[in-house]
């Protein structure tokens, strides 16, 4: 459904830039409210301390790929960084014996200090590509300690997302070290990679975790037909046999916006917004947004929240418009949310309740 969009009040928040200067910022990830950390698309993690940029990227990271929509993407942290201190970082690589192709990697290490160490490739997409475009990039974890990572078709290679013989358009389950969970929807299926969760996708960038355990996903369209899904191990989200949009150049990719054995989704935007990264409110900071989904969009640039009522999307609002194209959002533990600005010369935008 695409349903009415209206402007949203400010009078509830204020934002304020803390962080100037950043290369193509990409994912923010919080060690603790003082203390975060940031993607940089052209091949730096950083880390900002007390509001101030560290000067010196973190070391260790691997060599990316920054090229087209190419570099590094994701950070997470895993659910017992406190103990174990490893983070997950995914990026584009070109591959050392065929330099012509390229791969969605995901690697974990181990941060210590301004350093990380034991870093070691848990995921590396196959086959290989030969575009810089569509990667999905993102990651999350489940409840049971098993990871989600979204993997996008390559732009060239939308047909592939409807074989499971490939991770093109994929969502992937694995556990935390990179091996495949015992319960995954495809193991027992001939020729399908095990550890694919659900398939049919086209460059999904939003993914997120509720607290009952439902997985929201959103992926960019073509033109037009951008998607917010629930995703359920096992099923079709249909690209390209069904879509919303058309191709770049008007041309018909698909007769069909839906078919039976296809999931469809609970909202689409047509035009559209070029949807990069998603949050859902739980904060305590703003009480009025608790349960509400935050969409950052990067055309024309704003923030959509989307009001939600038992996984129906019931309103959405427009916010966050006059910072142009907005990468990431994410949820500081304070309850603020932080904006990651697209660009050269990116930066992160803090939203807090106006000053009592």
């Amino acid at each position: 459904m695409i349903g009415a969009v209206v402007a949203a009040e400010t009078s509830d928040y204020q934002t304020k830039v803390v962080v100037k200067g950043l290369d193509n910022p990409w994912s923010i990830a919080f060690i603790s409210n003082n203390d975060w950390l940031v993607t940089e698309r052209s091949g730096a993690l950083r880390r900002i301390i007390n509001g101030q940029l560290d000067v010196n990227p973190v070391a260790g990271v691997p060599d990316v790929l920054y090229a087209g929509q190419g570099g590094l993407s994701e950070i997470f942290l895993h659910p017992k960084f406190d103990v174990n201190r490893f983070v997950y970082l995914s990026f584009s690589a070109a591959d050392t014996t065929d330099r012509k192709g390229n791969a969605l990697v995901i690697v974990r290490g181990r941060l210590q200090g301004n350093k990380l160490s034991d870093v070691t490739t848990i995921f590396k997409s196959d086959p290989l590509r030969k575009t810089a475009a569509h990667y999905g990039a993102r990651i999350q974890f489940l409840a049971d300690g098993t990871m989600l990572i979204t993997s996008g078709d390559g732009f060239n290679y939308r047909e592939q997302a409807q074989s499971l013989d490939n991770h093109f358009g994929k969502l992937l389950r694995l556990n935390d070290d990179g091996s495949i969970p015992s319960d995954n929807p495809f193991l027992s299926t001939p020729g399908a990679l095990p550890e694919i969760w659900s398939y049919g996708h086209r460059n999904p960038q939003g993914l997120i975790i509720a607290k009952d355990g439902t997985v929201f996903e959103h992926e960019h369209g073509p033109k037009g037909g951008d998607e917010l899904n629930i995703i359920q191990p096992g099923k079709n989200y249909g690209w390209p046999a069904i879509t919303y949009g058309v191709d770049y150049s008007g041309a018909t990719i698909s007769p069909f916006t839906e078919k039976p054995g296809m999931e469809q989704p609970i909202k689409y935007w047509v035009p559209s917004i070029a949807p990069s990264d998603m949050v859902l409110y739980q904060g305590a900071m703003f009480p009025q947004w608790v349960g509400s989904l935050f969409v950052s969009a990067l055309v024309p640039g704003d923030v959509r929240r989307l009001a939600m009522s038992e996984n129906k999307v019931i309103s959405e609002d427009i916010m966050f418009s006059e910072f142009g194209r907005i990468r990431s959002i994410a949820e500081a533990p304070d309850g603020s949310l932080i904006l990651a600005v697209d660009g050269n010369e990116g930066s992160l935008i803090r939203v807090s309740a106006d000053s009592p």
